[in-house]
């Protein structure tokens, strides 16, 4: 959902937001047709995205002031969740076998 809004913050088509979608997760992510397709309908459906033109098969879309809402806030929720393990991840003695071993207890008494 993430890339595709992301992508869609210009107009674009279908074959445009898989580019997009891959160029902006440093190709880490990649999205099919049938995904893409299957998101489009939702995101239209749900209104977080408009068709803005048709040639033939193919269709050009926009995200929407609510598709936009909803992109900030996914960055918002995904900020958090970084912020949240950066406290286990930087400093180790808050996981749950630090936290034991600074304790002296074993990791079956948590």
């Amino acid at each position: 959902m993430y890339y595709i809004l992301m992508a869609l913050l210009d107009e674009c088509c279908g074959v445009d937001i898989m580019q997009k979608v891959d160029m902006l997760s440093h190709g880490r992510v990649q999205v099919g047709p049938g995904t893409l397709y299957a998101m489009l309908g939702k995101f239209e459906q749900h209104q977080m995205i408009c068709k803005t033109a048709e040639e033939g098969r193919k269709k050009w879309y926009l995200i929407t002031d609510k598709g936009l809402e909803m992109l900030q806030k996914e960055y918002r929720r995904l900020h958090v969740m970084v912020e949240d393990g950066a406290v286990y991840i930087e400093n180790p003695s808050h996981t749950a076998s630090g936290f034991a071993s600074a304790h002296n207890l074993k990791l079956s008494d948590l």
